[in-house]
């Protein structure tokens, strides 16, 4: 008798560093069968992720097309996980977190009777829209899914809260902890030559993301005020590892191009951002995933939304919400880089989001929805060390 085999999809680069470990543990389990599914929904960013942690796709859809539409990218990849699933016949599919690729996934899965396991699930803002579509995705997965694998105890309670059995939930940490483990661990180098210069100094960085759709109307503002910080403080340096979005670029670039304290840089690959993470001083973001990684190492996040839907660090003080208006951006960092006493509340090594274990658990606990393991003990978190990169 063959062993269950468990499908894994994901499409983006965030989903890419965050499935990397279980895929990993999947394989290395000899009691089920790996098979792993790429939309290739995020291209480029995906496969230098893949190429990182040597993952390589069974199927790989490539289902992006210019301008295409959120319902165009749904419409794919339900499409092409159908007829792979057909084929396949997994008996569990991994959905992973809250983007088109991850909500498409569950709605093929669950059609076709599939057992679906939520990969970091419970994450919840209460605003359908914002983050849109993410809010709205991670609802829906939650609602076909047979198992939730919870990264923290509010990701618990907000599960439980929308009535979904505590029998069904596990709290394992999140992933993209064991990945950052992983990845503190690469002897990694940068490669633009004046990254590498600013790196080398002893000055102050401030490193800057943004790329929320529910943003775009707002990036001018974010433009202007980087362009106000690099010249309140010129012996500060920022740097921004550009969005290709074109709509991004657009809204930001004229505003601070031309700073020779602002650098602006392609899409910087997980190894090397994870270690311009490590060098900053202050990261300043609207981006979900780095407000999980900056605090493990140690660094305060400034985040550019309204709400979060990862409150945990929020909490413990280490992130805060200041929305994206220009002058609120400007008088945070303005405080970060004046105050040492504000910046060192921040600046706490702690650790919310994972211990390094949460792959394991997760195949723990698929392996047990599957009848051929047990779960193990839930991530509880800890105050942690911050991380120190090689390199």
């Amino acid at each position: 008798m063959s062993n269950p085999k468990v499908m894994t999809v994901y499409g983006t680069r965030p989903e890419a560093i965050k499935v990397a470990p279980v895929i990993k543990a999947l394989e290395a389990d000899p009691r089920l069968e790996s098979v792993v599914v790429s939309t290739g929904q995020h291209r480029e960013m995906l496969d230098q992720v893949n190429g990182m942690f040597g993952i390589n796709p069974h199927h790989d859809l490539n289902i992006m097309r210019p301008g295409q539409s959120l319902n165009g990218i749904v419409a794919r990849a339900i499409s092409g996980l159908d007829a792979i699933i057909e084929v396949e016949r997994p008996d569990v599919v991994i959905s992973q977190g809250d983007t088109s690729t991850a909500m498409a996934a569950a709605i093929a899965g669950f059609n076709r009777q599939i057992k679906i396991v939520h990969l970091e699930a419970g994450l919840r803002t209460g605003n359908l829209l914002s983050p849109f579509p993410e809010e709205a995705n991670r609802k829906l997965i939650g609602q076909v899914s047979s198992l939730h694998l919870a990264p923290t105890e509010m990701s618990k309670a907000n599960l439980t809260r929308e009535a979904v059995p505590e029998r069904d939930i596990v709290v394992t940490g999140n992933t993209v902890i064991d990945a950052l483990l992983e990845a503190a661990s690469w002897d990694t180098q940068f490669s633009n030559e004046r990254l590498k210069t600013f790196a080398a100094e002893d000055r102050k960085m401030v490193l800057v993301t943004t790329h929320r759709r529910e943003n775009l109307e707002d990036m001018a503002n974010i433009g202007r005020a980087m362009r106000r910080i690099s010249e309140r403080f010129p012996e500060v340096f920022l740097v921004l590892p550009a969005h290709l979005n074109p709509a991004v670029r657009a809204a930001v670039f004229p505003e601070i191009e031309g700073r020779n304290n602002i650098l602006i840089t392609e899409p910087a690959p997980y190894d090397r951002f994870t270690k311009l993470m490590g060098r900053a001083y202050i990261v300043l973001t609207d981006s979900g995933g780095v407000q999980e990684e900056a605090p493990s190492l140690g660094k305060p996040v400034l985040v550019m939304r309204e709400n979060t839907e990862r409150p945990e660090a929020v909490e413990a003080g280490t992130v805060r919400l200041i929305g994206t208006g220009e002058d609120r951006i400007v008088d945070e960092v303005t405080e970060l880089l004046t105050d040492a006493e504000a910046y060192e509340r921040m600046a706490n090594a702690v650790n919310p989001y994972g211990d390094g274990k949460a792959s394991e658990r997760a195949v723990a606990a698929i392996a047990e929805l599957l009848g051929v393991g047990k779960r193990i003990e839930d991530f509880v978190p800890q105050k942690a060390e911050a991380l120190v990169f090689s390199g």
